[in-house]
């Protein structure tokens, strides 16, 4: 499988790297700091492919069949 077909897999959800002002406003919506999201790691091979680094922020985009699309925040953190 190559690296964008990851991507086209109904069980890999979207993942993207969000700027730094949208980091601050999430993190300002949610009234947490980004310690305190949830962590992923750089090695994750989702991670590799959007070229995401340690301190970036990813916003997960998953598909429910009764929530319609949920969002969800994670911190870049090395292994």
């Amino acid at each position: 499988m190559s690296e964008k077909e990851i991507f086209t897999h109904e069980l890999v959800p979207g993942h993207k790297i969000l700027m730094k002002n949208e980091s601050q406003k999430i993190l300002k919506e949610l009234d947490i700091t980004a310690s305190q999201l949830p962590k992923i790691h750089d090695t994750d091979p989702t991670i590799e492919i959007i070229g995401a680094k340690t301190g970036d922020i990813i916003e997960i985009t998953r598909d429910s069949p009764t929530a319609g699309k949920t969002k969800y925040y994670r911190i870049v953190t090395p292994e």
